[in-house]
């Protein structure tokens, strides 16, 4: 994995979106660390939108409509719960300094979350940034059982609907795999990436202030997959 400092210079949104279509992307070593570093992995994580695995068990879930899923309406909350302590983790790499540039790209529009709530109450979510036919995946949480699950759900939902061609995971992990996330060769994601950033996408295909149901989401992903 590649990585370099930021120590020289000041990095601003234009900069975090000129890096994401290069296949570069920021982290910092912890919360309190004030500076980032530049990471392009040797394997890169994306999820194939096409062939997302969804288990009987969670499509009973999302059918149910137990949660409420909202996009783009308390970003601050979503990240903040990204950052917190979880106990898979001790610490996290979201620092301050992160938590305010994702913030600027959310006010610009290219910075979104997909957020679900019970009785009112944030129990798990995601953000990440869209740029063009990509999507990629910055963190997730969850405080109750399968709510970070049914989040990546109507995000992949969204993206197969709004033409999205790339969903980036920057890593695999066990969570992700069970969906088919792959590592891809940085030669093999470069070449997704350029595809993607001569893409256009529509990210408010499904409009964002109205709710979206279950079987509207497993609708859509069935459909995309027929094709």
């Amino acid at each position: 994995m590649s990585r370099a400092s930021d120590r020289a210079l000041e990095i601003t949104p234009e900069i975090l979106l000129r890096a994401y279509a290069a296949g570069i992307f920021p982290m910092a070593e912890d919360a309190d660390d004030p500076t980032l570093f530049w990471v392009e992995p040797r394997e890169r994580g994306i999820i194939p939108l096409r062939g997302f695995h969804i288990s009987k068990r969670l499509a009973r879930t999302i059918r149910s409509d137990i949660f409420d899923i909202r996009v783009d309406e308390d970003f601050d909350a979503v990240i903040a719960a990204c950052a917190a302590p979880g106990f898979d983790r001790e610490k996290t790499w979201i620092s301050g300094r992160i938590r305010r540039l994702y913030g600027e790209l959310f006010d610009a529009g290219f910075c979104h979350t997909v957020e679900v709530y019970r009785d009112d109450r944030l129990v798990g979510g995601l953000y990440g940034v869209r740029l063009q036919g990509a999507f990629f995946g910055e963190s997730m949480f969850h405080r109750e059982r399968d709510a970070s699950k049914v989040a990546l759900v109507h995000l992949v939902a969204r993206l197969r609907k709004g033409g999205f061609t790339l969903l980036d995971t920057q890593f695999v992990t066990p969570h992700l795999a069970q969906f088919g996330a792959i590592e891809v060769p940085r030669r093999n994601y470069k070449q997704l990436l350029r595809a993607a950033m001569d893409h256009d996408a529509q990210w408010d295909v499904w409009p964002l202030d109205t709710a979206v149901s279950g079987n509207e989401v497993l609708a859509a992903i069935a459909e995309a997959d027929s094709r």
